[in-house]
C-alpha cells in the first residue's frame, strides 16, 4: 500500500486512522490503469489531488475526533467542493450535517441527517426479525442516471455493514436506494460528489465497475 507524498493528479485515499484503506487501495490500484493512488494522512497531499476517497469504519465520535485531531477538516472540505469525491460507508455518514451515533455533528457538506436502524421496524416480509447491523450483500436500486452507475445493472448486489443510515433532507440527491426492514438512501449524489452507504472495494463485480466509472468521471 503506497503511502505517498504530495503529488498533483493523484488519487488520493484519506487515512484518518479508521478506514479498511488497504482494500479500498488494492480495489482502485486495480482499476486506475497504472495511475497514482496514493493513502494519506497529510492535508497537503488531499489538497493537491486530482480526485478524492473518504472511506472510514467505526463509530462516528471516533471518526469526527480524529478528522480533527489530524488536521483534516479543511482539505476533505476542499476537495468535496471542488474534485469528484467518493464517500464510502461513514466517509457517506460523515458528509451530514448530524448522526444519532453519539449525538455528534458531521461535516455538514450536505443538508441531512444520520439515524440508527428503527428497532420496531426490522423484520422481513415473513415477518422474520433482522439482525442489526446490517450486514451482507443486498441489491441497490438505482435512482435516476449517473455516470458512476454505467455498465452496472439496477439491481446489482453490493456488501453493506452497518448499524445507521443517511437520511437526506434534499430528495434530489438520492442516487439509490435499498431494502433492509424499512426503504432508506444507500447512494447520494450531487455535483462533484457521490457516496455510497455499502462497500465497492468488497462488491466485485460490480465495485469494480463503479471504481473504474468512479475514476473516468468528469464532473
Amino acid at each position: 500500500m503506497e503511502n505517498g507524498t504530495r503529488q498533483p493528479g493523484a488519487i488520493v485515499v484519506v487515512d484518518y486512522g479508521m478506514g479498511n484503506l488497504r482494500s479500498v487501495w488494492q480495489a482502485l490500484a486495480r482499476v486506475a490503469n497504472g495511475r497514482a493512488v496514493i493513502v494519506s494522512a497529510d492535508p497537503e497531499v488531499v489538497l493537491a489531488a486530482e480526485r478524492v476517497v473518504f472511506p472510514g469504519q467505526g463509530a462516528m465520535p471516533d471518526c469526527m475526533r480524529e478528522v480533527d485531531d489530524r488536521g483534516l477538516r479543511a482539505a476533505i472540505l476542499d476537495a468535496a467542493r471542488n474534485k469528484p469525491f467518493l464517500g464510502i460507508c461513514i466517509g457517506q455518514q460523515m458528509l451530514f450535517e448530524h448522526s444519532e451515533e453519539g449525538d455528534v455533528p458531521g461535516l455538514g457538506i450536505l443538508p441531512g441527517r444520520v439515524r440508527r436502524f428503527p428497532a420496531a421496524a426490522m423484520v422481513d416480509p415473513a415477518g422474520i426479525r433482522l439482525k442489526v447491523p446490517h450486514m451482507g450483500w443486498n441489491e441497490v436500486w438505482q435512482q435516476g442516471d449517473h455516470p458512476l452507475w454505467r455498465g452496472i445493472a439496477d439491481g446489482a448486489r453490493f456488501y453493506f455493514v452497518h448499524s445507521y443510515f443517511v437520511e437526506p433532507d434534499d430528495a434530489g440527491c438520492v442516487a439509490a436506494t435499498t431494502d433492509y426492514g424499512i426503504h432508506f438512501t444507500s447512494v447520494v449524489a450531487r455535483d462533484n460528489i457521490f457516496a455510497l452507504q455499502c462497500h465497492p472495494e468488497k462488491s466485485s463485480p460490480a465495485g469494480l465497475v463503479l471504481l473504474a466509472n468512479f475514476l473516468a468521471w468528469k464532473p
